[in-house]
């Protein structure tokens, strides 16, 4: 199973993972984004594709 983390240090709250997976992402009270349920699909692997400091990481558990 997968793990999908945010790195609040290279966020930036821009929103774009937010819009790609709304029921994944969220902001926290800072205005960055935060992981609401773990869970990795398509539209995760997207949001960590689209995110323009990388700060989203899937980590794959084999």
């Amino acid at each position: 199973m997968a793990k999908v983390t945010v790195e609040k240090d290279k966020c930036i709250g821009c929103g774009a993972c937010t819009a790609t997976c709304p029921e994944v992402f969220d902001f926290d009270d800072d205005g960055l984004a935060k992981v609401i349920k773990d869970e990795v699909n398509d539209d995760v692997k997207m949001a960590a594709e689209g995110c323009p400091t990388e700060a989203i990481e899937i980590e794959e558990n084999n």
